[in-house]
């Protein structure tokens, strides 16, 4: 390990970066949008080329290289700013370690004991990070998320402590911003690769096969806020490289928001045709064919959300803010299902 004493890490430049997939890529999943497009992404970047545990340490070497050579570490790195420490390549690897700025490893940014350690996702090199392993150990397996008052602090300013997001108190680990939108990404690529076995994983932040509710929301905020930058893009061609598959969030931001974003033309389930929604004399009425329980989110055109009720009865009616256009969202552990409502007056 090497502490830079006047190093300053070279800024990332945001904004407007997109990597370049071979032409014909994605094909398939143009002109769709919602769960049709992710199922469509989802067989695209399917079957990938299978890295070992031991490839990973060479896969760091291209896809996570700062610009001076030292290893890309979302947890030292300090934007514009004097890292505290810098990692070799090979040298540096852990091994053992005592506290930060001792060695550097292989972070699950989704945790591997949320999936029982399977493969391929044990492996994919699209969500797995070199970090610090004393940081990485603080977080552990722990969700992302918004930290008020901190239990932990890192020397970069990563976090420790219990969620201020709405929706969920537990504990979690808040990176800084620099690197919140490309760990959105990042899940949003784990939530399309895996879209068939993400029901069967165990976390906070999931729930019925996608995103728990408030770890959507987190995501799409941290998305929209932390832009695609040119390490990501030089990240996503690397991996594709190694791997023979893309994180489609990287190529095309605006793909987020056509899955997961409010106005998302999300499909009901197959078990049916989702609620009857009707405008009536000022009030949303919902009806269904048997009685679930479901979360129901009223949505306005910016993303937030107005209203929010649970429904366990076959018939639910709440009055209309005021004009639309809305979005209502529907959740219960089948399925999500979205329909715009338009109020005139």
């Amino acid at each position: 390990m090497r502490h830079p004493t006047a190093l300053l890490t070279l800024a990332i430049p945001s904004a407007m970066a997109f990597a370049q997939p071979p032409a014909g890529y994605y094909d398939p999943a143009q002109g769709l949008s919602g769960q049709a497009l992710r199922a469509a992404l989802a067989g695209i970047i399917d079957g990938h080329n299978v890295l070992s545990n031991a490839d990973l340490w060479n896969a760091f070497e291209t896809a996570d290289d700062r610009p001076d050579g030292y290893v890309w570490d979302i947890y030292s790195d300090v934007p514009g700013g004097t890292p505290p420490y810098l990692y070799s390549f090979g040298s540096d690897q852990c091994g053992s370690y005592n506290s930060e700025g001792d060695c550097y490893n292989r972070e699950h940014t989704v945790p591997q004991s949320w999936f029982n350690g399977g493969a391929p996702m044990v492996t994919d090199l699209h969500h797995i990070l070199p970090t610090d392993g004393w940081v990485n150990q603080q977080r552990g397996n722990l969700p992302y998320g918004e930290v008020g008052a901190a239990d932990w602090t890192g020397q970069n300013g990563t976090k420790v402590g219990d969620n201020t997001w709405p929706g969920y108190s537990g504990t979690v680990c808040e990176p800084i911003d620099a690197y919140k939108g490309d760990l959105a990404r990042i899940y949003f690529y784990m939530m399309t690769r895996y879209m068939g076995q993400v029901a069967s994983w165990s976390s906070d932040m999931l729930q019925g096969g996608d995103l728990s509710p408030w770890a959507e929301s987190l995501l799409l905020d941290w998305h929209n806020g932390d832009p695609v930058s040119t390490k990501e893009v030089d990240r996503n061609n690397a991996a594709f490289a190694l791997q023979g598959n893309r994180n489609p969030f990287v190529d095309n931001p605006a793909w987020v928001s056509s899955i997961w974003g409010p106005t998302a033309a999300i499909a009901a389930d197959d078990a049916g045709a989702g609620p009857v929604v009707r405008l009536q004399d000022g009030w949303i009425r919902l009806t269904r064919g048997q009685a679930e329980s479901s979360r129901v989110r009223l949505i306005d055109v910016a993303g937030r959300t107005v209203r929010e009720l649970d429904w366990c009865v076959t018939e639910l009616r709440f009055p209309v803010p005021g004009p639309g256009p809305w979005m209502l969202e529907l959740r219960s552990s089948r399925a999500r299902t979205v329909q715009r409502v338009v109020a005139l007056e």
